[in-house]
C-alpha cells in the first residue's frame, strides 16, 4: 500500500500559547489542519475562532505595490527570517511608508504618462496640417470669417465638385492617407452654419487645434519638445523609483518573508475553537514525524497533544487525507490515479497497477523501435522543458513501443528493417510476428480477449482483497466484483472458452448449478446476504416487490458489463492493425515519388502517426485502465494531503 501512514494530532492548551503552537506547526511542514469541532459530539461550549488576520491588510498591500513597480523577492529561510525577525517590529509603519514613496513617484509617473499620451494625440492632429502655410495666431484674429480644421472621406472630397457654384464650399487639403483628405474650410460668419450643414452632409470630422500658436510647423515642434521633456520626467521618476528599490530591497524582502509566514501560520488559527481560557487544535501528520510534533510541544507549559491512528475507526470515519508515495519507478503514474481521485485511506492505490498495465497496452498498441523513441524522446522535453507530468509517463511508454517495435519488427514503420537483427541473433529469415498475415491478426485479437479477462479478474481479486480489509463483505463476498462475480466469470470464461478451444465437455449441470446459477443468485441477493454476514439488524428489504425488480436490472447491468469490459480489450488488438495499416497507407503514398519526394512523406507520415496514433493509443488505454478495471475495485474518493507550507514549490 502506498499510502503514506497518517497520524491525528490533538492540541490542547491555554489560548495564550495558540500563536506559538501554529508557528511550530505551520514551520514544520507536515501539518494538515482540520475543523477541530467535526471531531466532537458535544459543541455547544466551543467558539470557533473566525479573528481577521491582522496580517492581511500589510501583506496585500506590499505584494500590489511590487507589483505595481515590477519587482519581485524571493521569500528567505526559515532559519533566515529567524534571525532578521527583531528587525521587522514595526512592519505596520514600514510597509505604509514604503507603500506611500512608491505610490507618490507611481502616481506623478501615470501624470506624465496621461501628458505623454495627450500630447502624441496633438502631435499627430497637427502633422495631419503640416501642409498648410498656415499662422494660427492670424487665423484666429480674424473678425469675418471661421476657419474649420478636419478630415473628409475620399468618397466625400471628389464629391466636391458638384459644389463649384458655391464659391464657400471649399476644402483645402493639407495631407491625405488611404481613407480620408485632412485639411481645412473656411466661411464668412454670416455664411459658416450653412457651409458646416454642407461638409457636416459629406461626413466632415473636425479636429480642434486649441492652445497651439505660431504656424503648423512650429506648433508641431513645440509639442515634440513638451513630448521630449515629459519623456526625460518620467526617466527621472524610473531613476527615483530604481533608486528607492535598490535602497529598500533588501528591507523590502526581509518584511515581506516574516509577513508571509505569519499571514499562512496565523491562518491555523480558523481550524481552532476555544472554549473558555483554552483551545483545541485537530489535524494530519505523517506517523513517522510523531516523535518530532511531540518534541515541540513539550517545549510548551500548558499545551498538550495526543496521537490517534487513522486506521481506527472512530478516526477513519472523518475520511483521513491521503498521500501518494510510491517507489520512483511508478511514481509518474500517480497523476493518472489522482485524475481519476486519489483513494481513500484505507483503499488500495492502484499506482502500481496502472503504472505496468498501461505500460504494456501502450506498448503492445502503439509498436514501433523508431517511433517509441521519438515518444521517448518528446516525454522528457515535455518533463525537463515544460514540467508536464504526462510527459514523465511518455518516457516509459516511449520506452515500452520501442520494446514491442522489435517484437514485431517495425521502425518507423519499415518492417523488415529490423531482420538482419533476427537472423544475426536468432538465425531467422524475418521478423518472429508478422502482423498483417490472418493467422497473426486472429491470433492477435484472441491474445487481446485473454489480456482483457486476465486484467479483468485481476481487478476482481484486488477488490475482494480492499473489501475484506475495509470490512465491506458484501462487496467482497457477493457483489460482481467479489467472490460471487468472481466464480461466476471464472466459470463461464474457462467453462465455454476451455469446451470451445480443447474440444471436451466442461460444462455439465453440476459446473452450471454450482458455478454459474448459483453465485449469480448470491449476487441477485447480495444485499441480504451481505446484511446477514455483517450483522446489520435491517437486512430485509423494505418492500419485496422493488426489491426484486431492481435487482433484476442491476444483475442484469453486471452480466452485461463483464461483456463488454472483456469486449472492450479487442481495441488492443486493433490498434496494433490500426498502426501497420496507417503505416501501410504511408508507404503506399510515398511510393508515388522518388529521391526526396519519398523521404518527405515518410517523414511527414511518421510525425502524422506519431501525432494522432499517440494522442489515441494514450487515450484508449487510459479509458481500459478507467472504465474497465478502475471501476470493479476503485472508489477515489479520497482526499488529499496539504500541509500547511509558506515556502510551495512549484
Amino acid at each position: 500500500m502506498a499510502v503514506v501512514k497518517i497520524k491525528i494530532l490533538n492540541v490542547i492548551g491555554r489560548m495564550s500559547e495558540l500563536d506559538e503552537v501554529t508557528t511550530m506547526l505551520g514551520k514544520s511542514g507536515i501539518f494538515h489542519p482540520d475543523n477541530a469541532l467535526a471531531f466532537y459530539s458535544d459543541t455547544s461550549e466551543f467558539i470557533p475562532l473566525n479573528d481577521e488576520n491582522p496580517y492581511t491588510d500589510a501583506l496585500h498591500t506590499l505584494e500590489d505595490t511590487l507589483k505595481t513597480i515590477d519587482r519581485h523577492v524571493d521569500l528567505l529561510s526559515v532559519r533566515m527570517v529567524d534571525k532578521i525577525a527583531p528587525s521587522v517590529k514595526n512592519w505596520r509603519s514600514y510597509v505604509k511608508s514604503f507603500s506611500s514613496s512608491v505610490d507618490d513617484l507611481i502616481k506623478k509617473r501615470n501624470e506624465i504618462d496621461r501628458q505623454i499620451s495627450e500630447d502624441i494625440r496633438e502631435i499627430e492632429k497637427v502633422r495631419h496640417f503640416s501642409g498648410l502655410d498656415l499662422n494660427l495666431d492670424d487665423l484666429r484674429d480674424c473678425k469675418f470669417i471661421r476657419i474649420r480644421f478636419g478630415s473628409l472621406p475620399v468618397e466625400s472630397y471628389e464629391k466636391l465638385s458638384s459644389y463649384e457654384n458655391n464659391p464657400y464650399v471649399v476644402f483645402f487639403p493639407g495631407s491625405r492617407d488611404e481613407e480620408r483628405y485632412w485639411g481645412m474650410y473656411c466661411a464668412p460668419i454670416d455664411r459658416i452654419a450653412e457651409v458646416d450643414r454642407i461638409f457636416s452632409g459629406l461626413y466632415f470630422e473636425r479636429t480642434r487645434l486649441h492652445e497651439l500658436t505660431g504656424t503648423m510647423k512650429t506648433a508641431l515642434s513645440q509639442l515634440t519638445a513638451k513630448r521630449d521633456d515629459e519623456a526625460n520626467q518620467k526617466a527621472e521618476i524610473n531613476r527615483q523609483i530604481d533608486a528607492l528599490w535598490n535602497k529598500e530591497k533588501q528591507m523590502v524582502q526581509n518584511v515581506y518573508s516574516w509577513l508571509s509566514e505569519e499571514y499562512v501560520y496565523y491562518n491555523i488559527r480558523r481550524y481552532a475553537a476555544r472554549y473558555g481560557d483554552n483551545f483545541i487544535l485537530t489535524g494530519w501528520i505523517p506517523a513517522d514525524r510523531e516523535n518530532q510534533i511531540q518534541a515541540q510541544m513539550n517545549e510548551l507549559e500548558t499545551v498538550k497533544c495526543t496521537f490517534d491512528r487513522a486506521e481506527e475507526p472512530e478516526v477513519l470515519m472523518h475520511s483521513p487525507p491521503v498521500e501518494l508515495n510510491n517507489k520512483k519507478l511508478f511514481r509518474p503514474f500517480e497523476y493518472f490515479v489522482e485524475i481519476y481521485g486519489l483513494p481513500s485511506y484505507d483503499e488500495i492505490d492502484p499506482t502500481i497497477l496502472v503504472a505496468i498495465t498501461y505500460f504494456f497496452l501502450f506498448g503492445i498498441m502503439f509498436a514501433d523501435l523508431g517511433q517509441g523513441i521519438c515518444v521517448a524522446a518528446a516525454g522528457y522535453i515535455m518533463w525537463k522543458k515544460m514540467k508536464m507530468k504526462l510527459g514523465r509517463i511518455l518516457i516509459p511508454c516511449g520506452i515500452s513501443s520501442s520494446f514491442f517495435g522489435v517484437l514485431f519488427g517495425s521502425f518507423f514503420g519499415f518492417e523488415h528493417f529490423l531482420d538482419p537483427l533476427y537472423h544475426s541473433l536468432f538465425g531467422l529469415s524475418e521478423k518472429p510476428i508478422s502482423v498483417m498475415e490472418p493467422e497473426t491478426t486472429n491470433m492477435i485479437i484472441l491474445f487481446s480477449v485473454a489480456l482483457g479477462i486476465s486484467l479483468v479478474l485481476i481487478a476482481i481479486l484486488i477488490n475482494i482483497y480492499s473489501s475484506l480489509r475495509r470490512k465491506n463483505y458484501t462487496n467482497a463476498l457477493f457483489g460482481p466484483n467479489g467472490v460471487a462475480g468472481l466464480i461466476f466469470y471464472a466459470s463461464i470464461v474457462f467453462g465455454f472458452g476451455g469446451q470451445i478451444l480443447l474440444g471436451i465437455k466442461i460444462v455439465t449441470l453440476p459446473y452450471v448449478l454450482c458455478l454459474i446459477v448459483l453465485p449469480l443468485i448470491s449476487m441477485f441477493f447480495r444485499e441480504i446476504l451481505g446484511g446477514l454476514a455483517e450483522a446489520r439488524p435491517n437486512w430485509k428489504p423494505e418492500k419485496w416487490s422493488d426489491f426484486l425488480m431492481q435487482n433484476f436490472f442491476e444483475v442484469f447491468e453486471f452480466l452485461l458489463s463483464f461483456l463488454t469490459n472483456t469486449m472492450s480489450f479487442i481495441r488492443v488488438g486493433a490498434f496494433v492493425l490500426v498502426h501497420a495499416g496507417m503505416m501501410m497507407v504511408v508507404f503506399m503514398l510515398a511510393e508515388m515519388f522518388s529521391g526526396i519526394g519519398f523521404a518527405v512523406v515518410v517523414l511527414v507520415g511518421n510525425i502524422f502517426v506519431i501525432a494522432l496514433e499517440g494522442l489515441l493509443v494514450g487515450i484508449q488505454a487510459l479509458r481500459l485502465e478507467f472504465y474497465e478495471m478502475f471501476s470493479r475495485f476503485f472508489d477515489g474518493e479520497g482526499r488529499p494531503f496539504l500541509p500547511v507550507v509558506v515556502r510551495q514549490e512549484t
